[in-house]
């Protein structure tokens, strides 16, 4: 991979890391607001309680976004980026451009997706 390319992708990540960063704050604001609302019925709990459920998944799922992106730095900073983690082939530039913090190649991935 040309370094140029290296770079650019790291700059993505990382400014994908910081927007998630922020998406997480938010969220956390957001649900410790919807815990302090004063619910006057049982339709206002269930509204706080779905929301604040929403609110939950959606920070786990960016939780889980910023794992990657920290895993793929990593790579990066031990040269071993852009590499399949099942078959050891390179990741077609493509495919990394679409999803920097990608561990597989599109083949492994289907392969993954289908045994999970």
């Amino acid at each position: 991979m040309k370094l140029e390319d290296l770079n650019f992708l790291k700059e993505e990540l990382e400014n994908r890391k910081e927007k998630i960063k922020r998406i997480v704050k938010d969220n956390e604001k957001e649900i410790k607001a919807l815990t302090r609302t004063d619910a006057s019925d049982e339709a206002d709990h269930a509204t706080i309680s779905t929301d604040s459920a929403i609110e939950q998944a959606i920070s786990n799922q960016q939780l889980r976004e910023l794992k990657e992106i920290d895993y793929a730095l990593f790579k990066m900073e031990n040269e071993t980026y852009g590499i399949c983690e099942m078959c050891e082939e390179p990741i077609g530039a493509q495919r990394l451009k679409v999803k920097p913090q990608a561990k597989y190649c599109i083949v492994c991935r289907e392969i993954v997706e289908k045994t999970s």
